[in-house]
């Protein structure tokens, strides 16, 4: 989030209203044109890279903690099996790999903390990583022939797998590292982190989360007398509040430690699924957002182009006999505009929100039932059948956790801990995204059924019918009648917009110095400029600042634009939008106006619309306190 009041003055001439729409012009406009995969590059693969590598090193450590291999006893299972010894040189490796493993993620945070150079510490990361899966891909594949393990009844123990399992995260980060390197080194994206304080909290706390998990295990493991990697399976079932119940506390002091680990493990698991909702579904989708309203603009904007479409072009003075009757024409106009770029920012939400629970879903289903199919292959000594497996994963999944089916074999206790680690940000995204689709459409219709029944209202049945009809059709069956009121975005069509508040249309169109504050009184010629007006709507757009995806009507734009020194019926200050090639800069050279539709246009980019006025009014306030402010009705 941009806060408001940075950048450099604007100009508050009139005619140069250019540079209201050009300040960090490279860090705005550009911003929302930059090609999402730039934007995934540099943003959510050094995140996800950070965020696993602490995973794979806490597994590095399980790798490290027990022998690879065992000898099981006649008509025994693994759980019966004597661990064998390993070798010293497969320990030194392993210990090896450890140490280059954590000088990459010590790395590649001081990099992220801005302690350390880009140059100096991505090399240092990725071969770090790389080095340390080549050397635990090496003892995964020497391990058969180097432990001396009997001829039949032998299996590999939790740690072999835990060892697998962190060559694999350590050969997939390093390679998304690559990618951003590469990214960064062809001029796309700068080459520096400058992480959030959302992004450095999920780090920092998937961090606290692992240590958390393997402290409480090796505690637990020397009070219950428990193997090591048997008590992380057990933390990592506790915290996640699945409660399989295989494996439980027996002591009078293990069940007394019970009380207070769990509390925490749960309390810091919540801090990490509400940085994973802030980060991803607050602020990625804002990313991604606002490239889908891009698209939509130019879409609108080549459907007008080829039906030649007048709303595009400004009127001129000479079209009218009047200059009274132009200004009001071109307002006119610019409330189409308005109108027109609002369809696509409406039509880019539904479709986002849509595609957004598509994915999460499908990422979900796919977590669920291939991870079925490791279960049932890893369990193969308890016959679990594909159902089986398929109701095991559902329960866990959704924390419900019978214990009717848990895993035995020491391949799946440490596939089980990794699947549901990788749960908690799948669930918790699908959750959210949920609750901007398929919930908030259940619950709107709750509340309709509601004025039907149980919860009657002042409203006739009439209007209770259309009121429906309005919200889960967005519109299409009906329109609204009852003054200024914003439809949420129905599941047929985009919805509709009126603002019957200053009863406008094109035959008694108000002009902005017509328009009054908030109490509705008259504008002097030098009230825009005045500061006890500019402070009095500073205070109203803070307020506003607290309500989520909070936008203004057209009315209410006009007197912003107004008041920081624009009108929207000047004959001067507009030009017709420019599509250009995707992602280009915008130069100073392409005039001094602006469109609605346009590149330039306030309602494009990542910033909220308050923060886009407060921030113009912060500016034109500080232009007035210092003497430059301009008067428009000396113009």
């Amino acid at each position: 989030m941009n806060d408001p009041g940075l950048g450099e003055p604007i100009a508050e001439n009139a005619n140069n209203v250019e540079k209201l729409f050009k300040q960090k012009e490279g860090e705005v406009e550009e911003d929302y044109q930059t090609p999402s995969r730039w934007w995934f590059a540099s943003t959510a693969l050094p995140l996800v890279a950070g965020t696993f590598g602490p995973m794979a090193t806490a597994f590095s450590i399980c790798a490290l903690a027990e022998s690879w291999g065992m000898s099981i006893p006649p008509n025994e299972t693994e759980e019966q099996g004597d661990e064998i010894p390993d070798p010293k040189w497969l320990l030194a490796v392993n210990a090896v790999s450890l140490v280059f493993a954590l000088a990459a993620n010590m790395s590649l945070l001081l990099n992220m903390a801005q302690r350390l150079s880009f140059s100096v510490a991505q090399p240092i990361t990725i071969v770090g990583w790389y080095i340390s899966s080549f050397l635990l891909v090496a003892l995964v594949a020497f391990a058969p022939s180097g432990l001396r393990l009997p001829p039949t009844n032998h299996a590999f123990t939790q740690a072999y797998y835990y060892g697998i399992m962190a060559a694999a995260i350590y050969f997939i980060i390093s390679s998304l590292m690559v990618v951003t390197v590469l990214g960064a080194y062809k001029g796309h994206y700068p080459r520096e982190f400058k992480l959030t304080i959302s992004q450095r909290t999920l780090m920092l706390q998937t961090i606290s989360f692992l240590v958390y998990l393997l402290s409480g295990a090796a505690v637990f493991a020397h009070v219950e007398g428990w193997k090591f990697l048997d008590a992380v399976y057990w933390a990592d079932f506790t915290l996640l509040t699945v409660g399989i119940g295989d494996i439980v506390p027996t002591t009078h002091r293990g069940r007394a430690l019970l009380f207070p680990y769990a509390i925490g493990g749960i309390l810091i698991l919540g801090l990490v699924i509400g940085s994973i909702r802030s980060l991803v579904l607050e602020k990625g989708k804002k990313r991604m957002g606002v490239r889908k309203v891009e698209k939509e603009r130019v879409k609108i904007l080549a459907k007008l182009k080829s039906e030649n479409g007048k709303v595009l072009s400004p009127i001129q003075a000479e079209k009218s006999p009047s200059s009274n009757g132009s200004s009001a024409l071109e307002l006119s106009r610019r409330k189409e505009e308005f109108g027109l770029m609002r369809k696509a920012q409406d039509r880019a939400v539904r479709s986002s929100q849509w595609v957004s629970l598509f994915i999460s879903a499908t990422a979900w289903f796919a977590l669920w039932l291939l991870g079925a199919v490791v279960f049932m292959k890893s369990e193969r000594a308890q016959s679990w059948s594909y159902f089986q497996s398929i109701y095991f994963a559902y329960t866990s999944l959704l924390a419900i956790g019978y214990g009717d089916f848990y895993p035995t074999s020491n391949s799946g206790k440490p596939f089980f801990v990794f699947w549901s680690l990788l749960a908690v940000p799948t669930m918790t995204i699908l959750i959210g995204n949920m609750g901007d689709t398929i919930v908030k459409w259940l619950k709107d219709m709750t509340l309709w059924i509601g004025e039907w029944t149980i919860l009657p209202g002042e409203r006739p049945v009439r209007g209770i019918i259309k009121k429906g009809a309005a919200r889960f059709t967005g519109g299409w069956w009906t329109t609204n009648e009852t003054g200024a009121e914003e439809i949420v975005p129905g599941i047929c069509r985009e919805p509709k917009y009126h603002d019957n508040r200053h009863n406008t249309d094109a035959s008694s169109i108000y002009l902005p110095t017509q328009l009054g504050p908030r109490n509705n009184k008259n504008l002097t010629p030098s009230h825009h400029s005045h500061p006890r007006t500019l402070l009095q709507e500073i205070r109203h757009v803070i307020f506003h600042l607290n309500i989520p995806h909070h936008r203004y009507s057209f009315d209410e734009w006009a007197y912003f634009l107004y008041l920081i020194g624009e009108e929207e019926s000047s004959l001067t200050l507009h030009r017709a939008p420019q599509t250009g090639r995707e992602g280009r800069r915008i130069s100073s050279d392409e005039g001094g106006g602006w469109s609605w539709l346009g590149k330039k246009s306030p309602l494009v980019g990542r910033k909220s619309e308050p923060e886009w006025v407060l921030e113009r009014l912060m500016e034109r306030l500080e232009g007035v306190l210092e003497g430059e402010g301009g008067k428009v009705g000396d113009n």
